[in-house]
């Protein structure tokens, strides 16, 4: 007799816990994900915007949402960057022979806004396309190989910078973005979430790649030293040498780079009475 009456309690309190939730509004409060995808660089050495070289990436983010359409996220990544003047068609790339690689770290507040409502549980609203739109800070610092040694390139000076070479100065190692890029978001159940995102940086900087303006001749380093070596690699193909003032970067355009990614967030989420404010 007490045995059944212990499962009519436990029965009639799972019953009122399901009415009473049912009897509440489920609310997206937020989520929090993890992706991974590609990255990729524009720049001087990429001056075709080609596709080509993709390198991966991944990063975390927190998104705060505020109702079904917009939202506020901090997200942080990690992308491996990098080009080479042998992917390039045009001869002058070719003698140029310049090539890099950089980690890139970058940290961005985005702003995300949804064509469609979106409500996590709710399939007639499990769908949406979106926008966002942000700005960050990344890191990088560039470099390259000789006979397979890793050489950083920022503190060889290759343009001059370290001899003050017509008041060019030292490029720091951290430059702002700003995220733009679309995505497509879908609800898989009440408490995860896929996304698809592509969003393209635009930088305060074209030094991402080491490579901005002109050459500056050879005889401006040390012989044999490794800035010497870097800073013109057309030895590496003709035994030629470029001339002091001639193009080596277009500095009146910035670097910048894209990111494609996938990623699974998990909902954060609560009730409220469908009354409330």
């Amino acid at each position: 007799m007490k045995l059944k009456l212990f499962f009519a309690v436990i029965a009639t309190a799972f019953a009122l816990n399901v009415n009473a939730q049912s009897g509440f509004e489920y609310v997206q409060k937020g989520e929090f994900g993890v992706t991974l995808g590609a990255g990729h660089y524009f720049g001087d050495l990429n001056t075709k915007a080609g596709l080509n070289r993709p390198k991966p990436s991944f990063g975390i983010f927190y998104r705060k949402q505020f109702g079904n359409y917009i939202g506020a996220r901090i997200a942080a990544r990690y992308a491996q960057l990098g080009y080479s003047d042998t992917y390039s068609k045009n001869t002058y790339q070719k003698l140029r022979n310049l090539s890099f690689n950089s980690n890139v770290w970058e940290v961005a507040i985005q702003g995300d806004f949804n064509f469609f409502k979106f409500v996590p549980g709710d399939w007639n609203h499990a769908f949406t396309p979106y926008v966002t739109l942000g700005v960050g800070l990344f890191s990088f610092d560039p470099y390259s190989y000789i006979r397979g040694e890793k050489i950083f390139l920022r503190p060889l000076g290759t343009e001059g910078q370290n001899l003050g070479y017509k008041g060019r100065k030292e490029y720091g190692s951290m430059s702002f973005c700003i995220p733009f890029g679309v995505g497509l978001k879908y609800n898989i159940n009440q408490k995860f979430n896929f996304t698809f995102e592509v969003a393209h940086r635009f930088t305060g900087t074209d030094y991402l790649d080491d490579v901005s303006s002109t050459f500056i001749g050879i005889d401006k380093f040390s012989a044999g030293s490794n800035a010497a070596k870097l800073q013109d690699r057309r030895h590496e193909i003709d035994n030629g040498q470029f001339l002091e003032g001639q193009q080596r970067g277009w500095s009146k355009q910035k670097d910048s780079y894209i990111i494609a990614e996938v990623g699974i967030s998990f909902n954060l989420s609560s009730y409220r009475c469908p009354g409330a404010n």
